[in-house]
């Protein structure tokens, strides 16, 4: 706009010059050169000012068009980042549909294994010494009549044959006293009874005064002698913890026997 101011500057002193050097300048003709001055400079102005609003336009338009990249290059980024979660998701779809093929192998091998397990136990039960035998027995039955329920998860059910089979490994490291009822000369008999593991099981009259042992070999209590007894009651007095731990002298079941 100056440039253009100076040009009109310019172009008036060239026209006073002329007029200068003109012998004979009517008004007329000085008012008509002002006019042509005040008109260019107008004009000048007009178009500095549309040069400014195209330049502004231009800035604005090149802001906008900055903005509209930085978007792009966002949603190119945010683009990327879906593309990998859902390859990941794809992956993990896999996995997933791969684990349920592997988990409707393994329940249908589990359940067998398990109906099994119950047929091992119940079988261990019958043979094994008659160790806590009607809380092994009911632990058992329930055991079997759970496997037919449909509330119950087969990780729950294969948890409590575990559990079961844990509690049968735990009475052969055991000292352990309780009452039971016992089949003596064909009658049942309310005694005490001990176990230390599956070595020795013992009981004893609730009145202290006799005592027997288990026959793993015949499968029947065998009465024991005075000096036998002395130990039985030793032993019972520790596993109650009367006395401190000691050494025990107990009849071991696989020795007994009244049969030749």
């Amino acid at each position: 706009m100056t440039m253009i101011k100076s040009s009109s500057f310019r172009l008036v002193l060239g026209v006073a010059s002329c007029l200068a050097f003109t012998p004979a300048v009517s008004a007329d003709q000085l008012e008509k050169a002002q006019a042509i001055e005040g008109k260019t400079t107008q004009e000048a102005a007009q178009s500095q000012s549309r040069i400014n609003r195209r330049a502004d336009a231009s800035l604005a338009m090149r802001q906008e068009i900055e903005q509209i990249q930085t978007q792009i290059s966002n949603l190119e980024i945010y683009r990327d980042h879906l593309q990998n979660l859902v390859s990941n998701q794809q992956v993990e779809a896999q996995s997933l549909r791969d684990q349920i093929i592997e988990i409707k192998e393994t329940r249908q091998g589990i359940v067998p294994l398990m109906y099994r397990m119950l047929d091992g136990l119940e079988q261990w039960i019958a043979k094994d010494m008659p160790l806590k035998a009607e809380q092994r027995q009911a632990r058992l039955e329930k055991l079997q009549a759970m496997m037919g329920r449909a509330d119950v998860a087969d990780s729950e059910k294969f948890r409590r044959i575990l559990e079961a089979y844990q509690i049968e490994r735990d009475y052969g490291t055991k000292l352990d006293a309780y009452q039971d009822t016992i089949a003596l000369d064909g009658r049942a008999h309310q005694v005490d009874v001990l176990h230390l593991g599956r070595v020795s099981l013992v009981a004893r009259s609730l009145d202290g005064k006799k005592h027997w042992v288990w026959s793993t070999r015949d499968s029947l209590w065998v009465s024991l002698d005075a000096s036998a007894g002395e130990a039985v009651d030793k032993a019972f007095a520790v596993a109650q913890k009367q006395v401190a731990p000691s050494l025990l002298s107990l009849p071991l079941s696989a020795n007994q026997g009244v049969k030749s």
